[in-house]
């Protein structure tokens, strides 16, 4: 840009252009006094500071005199008036004010993208973050986290009442118009179920939706099911209680038994979803909530689930049939770890604390029971305690030395009664459940330092 394209920059102008000239010197003044605000206002001395410009443009004390003779061009400065008009001195800057904090954010954000060196933030104002409560200092400890899972855990109730259901199965189907029976008879099971739940159920009923609930009930031991959780959705139609209860079941897309489908059905006769005969199908006098629940843990979650699908049972008594029930049990317990690493990860709503808990005091006995399958001992066996282990190890070698024979190895497979060998799939594919596991467990506090020990011992000749 050449200073000759404007008449009132050269020299020897007439006495118009002249006043023009004077009103133009006095904007010239007012933006090299806001070129110094900005300098200073964006740091003290600073090299990175000083730079306020995004193509790096650097104007010193020299350079800031020279703008009345035009010899640096500076474009964002200059009205190009197309009236060759003066500028009006009044209105000029009187309207202008820095907002340091404003111009300072701006700055900031030029630098986001950049890798300064160490020490550089901390020594720009303008590059500071500001201080928040997710700040290092405000972190909870692990030991912190872990005795809070506890306490929540100790205190959670076997049943309760909340405000809402929004991630139940039935949350947006209504249940329509309801008469006072429909309620009192309600009613009159959450008192049943606060008295008289079992030990491994827990239930949430909701205040605001007297016709939705949610329970989870523990795997029984001795089962393929054991330590794991299972959340079923329950909603009493209007209807109730001449009709039962609609359930659906959490399954994650699995189907670990012949009575719980994948897509979340519950095949049970007292529900009216199977045939049944008798006291098993549903009776509006008598059948109950309760009723429902201890009839899935005891009758659906059992020791053989393969005999539940309708004609299997009569298999139960010959070899084959044995076989076959022992590999749905192999399926049906990486299903349930499966399961159990769902329930951690997406815990359904109201019951975020007994998942956590939970897990937390049974991970070390799950990962033991997973280890003791891997070795070739039936699903659903006693794990023997760690202890009693032991003694029975010390024991066998101290009578196979005085006897002079070799003592029998501990991890037999119970399973060779059968006649049956596992197939490889089932190791590898309890080998990867078993690290998902560990890691999960180990993020609720679980005690796993044994199993940490022996995988670190086990990849350190790997790495050396």
């Amino acid at each position: 840009m050449d200073a000759s394209e404007y008449p009132h920059m050269q020299g020897g102008a007439s006495s118009s252009s002249s006043s023009c000239r004077a009103a133009d010197a006095a904007a010239w003044d007012a933006v090299k006094q806001q070129k110094r605000q900005r300098c200073q206002g964006s740091s003290s001395g600073d090299k990175v500071g000083s730079c306020t410009e995004s193509n790096s443009f650097k104007a010193s004390e020299a350079e800031l005199q020279n703008f009345d003779s035009g010899e640096i061009e500076e474009e964002d400065y200059y009205i190009d008036d197309e009236d060759e008009g003066c500028y009006d001195d009044d209105n000029e800057g009187s309207d202008y004010e820095f907002d340091e904090s404003d111009f300072n954010q701006q700055l900031a954000d030029k630098f986001d993208d950049l890798d300064l060196p160490p020490g550089v933030e901390a020594s720009v104002p303008w590059l500071q973050k500001a201080a928040t409560d997710d700040g290092p200092g405000n972190f909870k400890s692990m030991s912190e986290i872990e005795d809070e899972i506890g306490k929540k855990y100790k205190f959670f109730k076997q049943f309760d009442t909340v405000e809402d259901f929004s991630d139940h199965h039935y949350a947006n189907k209504p249940v329509g118009k309801a008469g006072k029976e429909w309620t009192k008879r309600i009613q009159h099971d959450w008192k049943l179920l606060e008295n008289d739940l079992p030990a491994s159920i827990y239930v949430r009923v909701s205040e605001n939706r007297m016709d939705l609930l949610r329970a989870v009930m523990i795997g029984p031991q001795g089962t393929p099911y054991h330590d794991g959780l299972f959340f079923f959705d329950a909603q009493f139609p209007a209807s109730y209680p001449a009709s039962p209860p609609t359930v659906y079941y959490h399954s994650g897309g699995l189907r670990l038994n012949p009575n719980l489908y994948a897509c979340g059905k519950v095949c049970l006769s007292l529900l009216g979803t199977w045939e049944g005969h008798g006291c098993e199908k549903w009776n509006s006098a008598h059948s109950t909530m309760l009723q429902v629940l201890i009839s899935i843990q005891a009758l659906v979650l059992n020791e053989k689930p393969y005999f539940n699908e309708p004609g299997y049972e009569t298999y139960a008594n010959n070899a084959s049939g044995q076989r076959t029930a022992l590999e749905y049990n192999d399926t049906t317990f990486q299903y349930s770890c499966r399961t159990m690493l769902y329930s951690l990860r997406r815990a359904p709503q109201h019951f975020e604390d007994l998942v956590a808990g939970h897990f937390r005091e049974r991970g070390r006995a799950i990962l033991a029971a997973c280890k003791y399958y891997m070795e070739g001992n039936k699903v659903g066996s006693v794990v023997p305690d760690e202890d009693d282990e032991d003694k029975e190890l010390e024991s066998a070698n101290a009578e196979g030395s005085s006897s002079g024979v070799k003592p029998k190895n501990n991890q037999v497979d119970l399973r060779a009664g059968a006649g049956v060998v596992r197939p490889a799939s089932f190791k590898t594919n309890m080998e990867v459940l078993f690290e998902e596991l560990l890691m999960e467990f180990n993020v609720k506090g679980a005690d796993t330092k044994k199993f940490c020990a022996e995988k670190l011992k086990k990849s350190q000749p790997a790495a050396a």
